[in-house]
C-alpha cells in the first residue's frame, strides 16, 4: 500500500497547532497564584496526575462530601469580545461553590478545565488568576485542573471554561433540613447583578439596542460591557459562619437559571410553598434597564434572572432576626422576603411587584 503525498520531512505535534512547551510553561507560571489558595488539607503543588486533599486535616467528625460542577455560559462571549477576562474565573468558582453551600457544605477544593484553540499565556493567566481569587473568597484550594489546546475546535481567541468543586458537611447538618414548616421566615441576599445566568437574553437585548459594549453604561459607572461582567457574588463564608452561629438556617436556595420561581421550590418539601413579597427586593439598575430595553415583562424577568436576590435563606422564625444581623455584619444586604406556608397550589406565590421602573 502506498501513502499518497508522503512528505520527506517529519511532522510534529507543534505543526498541528499544539505546543506542549507552552502548556508546561503555563503550569509553572501559575504555581505562585495557585499557592495563594492553600488551606488545611491542601498544601501540595499542582502538576501531578491528580490533586491531593487530606480530608482528615479539616477536622470534620462525620463528613459527607458534596460535589458541584458548572460553567460560565455565554457571559464568556462578552468577556472574550471585550478582552476583559479577570472576572470570569470568579464567576466559574461562584457558580460551583454557591451550589455547595446551598447544601450546607464548606468548599474544600476546586479544579478547572480551560480549553482553547491556541493557548495564549496572557489570557490563560488572567482567567486562572480570577479562578484563584474566587477560591480565596470561598476558602477553597485550587488543587489542579486541565489546560487543553484544541486547534480546530475553537476559533481565534475563543475558549471555554468548566469548574468542579468538592465540599464537606457534617452528616447531621446537611441542608435542607427535614423540619421546614409553615411559618418559617424567607430571607434574600442581594446579588451583585446578573451573575452568570440569562446572558444569552442579555446579549440579544444589547444587540437589538445597537448599543456597543464600550458605550458608557446606562446603569453603572463603567462601560456597558464591564458593568455586565460584574462577577457573581460568592456567599460562602458569611453563610457558613451564620449556619454555625447563630444557627437556625433550615434551607438555602442558590438563585440561578429559572430565578426565584424555579430555584426556591428545590429547597422545600412538596407540601409547602414560599410566599414572597417582590416589593421588598431592591432591584439593581441592570434589571430595570433590561426590562425597559427588552422590553421584558415581569414573569419573564422572574423566570430568567435573579432580579436582585442571589441566595434565599429559609430560617427558624425565632432566629431570623439574629441571622439577618449576622449576615448584614458580614457585608450582605438582606431582604426579609416572606414566609413558608402550606401548599395549596403553586410552590411559589408572589405578592407585590418588582420595582422595575426607571425611577
Amino acid at each position: 500500500m502506498t501513502i499518497p503525498n508522503r512528505r520527506s520531512t517529519p511532522a510534529t505535534y507543534a505543526e498541528s497547532g499544539v505546543n506542549i512547551d507552552v502548556g508546561n510553561e503555563l503550569v509553572e507560571a501559575i504555581k505562585p497564584v495557585v499557592r495563594t489558595t492553600r488551606r488545611p488539607g491542601a498544601d501540595g503543588e499542582i502538576g501531578g496526575f491528580g490533586g491531593l486533599f487530606d480530608l482528615a486535616a479539616t477536622g470534620y467528625a462525620d463528613p459527607v462530601l458534596v460535589a458541584a460542577t458548572d460553567g460560565v455560559g455565554t457571559k464568556l462571549r462578552i468577556a472574550i469580545d471585550l478582552g476583559v477576562l479577570d472576572g470570569v474565573g470568579v464567576d466559574l468558582v461562584a457558580m460551583c461553590v454557591n451550589d455547595l453551600v446551598a447544601q450546607g457544605a464548606e468548599p474544600l477544593f476546586f479544579l478547572d478545565y480551560f480549553a482553547a484553540g491556541k493557548i495564549e499565556t496572557e489570557i490563560a493567566m488572567d482567567v486562572i488568576a480570577g479562578i484563584a481569587r474566587g477560591c480565596r473568597i470561598a476558602g477553597a484550594a485550587l488543587i489542579g485542573g486541565e489546560t487543553a489546546e484544541m486547534p480546530g475546535m475553537y476559533a481565534q481567541k475563543d475558549f471555554d471554561l468548566a469548574g468542579f468543586a468538592v465540599g464537606a458537611v457534617e452528616r447531621d447538618a446537611i441542608l435542607p433540613r427535614n423540619d421546614i414548616a409553615a411559618g418559617d421566615v424567607i430571607l434574600g441576599l442581594a446579588s451583585s447583578g446578573v451573575h452568570s445566568n440569562g446572558l444569552s437574553l442579555v446579549r440579544m437585548i444589547v444587540a437589538r439596542s445597537e448599543m456597543p459594549y464600550d458605550f458608557p453604561s446606562p446603569f453603572g459607572s463603567s462601560t456597558l460591557g464591564r458593568s455586565l461582567l460584574t462577577p457573581t457574588r460568592i456567599y460562602v463564608k458569611p453563610l457558613i459562619a451564620a449556619i454555625r452561629n447563630p444557627g437556625g438556617v433550615k434551607a438555602l436556595a442558590h438563585i440561578t437559571g429559572g430565578g426565584l420561581l424555579e430555584n426556591v421550590p428545590r429547597a422545600l418539601p412538596d407540601t409547602l410553598a414560599a410566599r414572597i413579597d417582590l416589593g421588598r427586593i431592591e432591584v439593581p439598575p441592570v434589571f430595570k434597564w433590561l426590562a425597559e430595553t427588552g422590553p421584558l415583562e415581569e414573569p419573564e424577568m422572574l423566570r430568567t434572572f435573579n432580579c436582585g436576590v442571589g441566595m434565599v435563606v429559609i430560617a427558624e422564625p425565632e432566629r431570623a432576626e439574629a441571622l439577618e444581623s449576622a449576615l448584614a455584619d458580614a457585608g450582605e444586604t438582606v431582604f426579609r422576603l416572606g414566609t413558608v406556608e402550606t401548599r395549596t397550589d403553586a410552590p411559589v406565590i408572589f405578592d407585590g411587584k418588582l420595582a422595575l421602573g426607571s425611577d
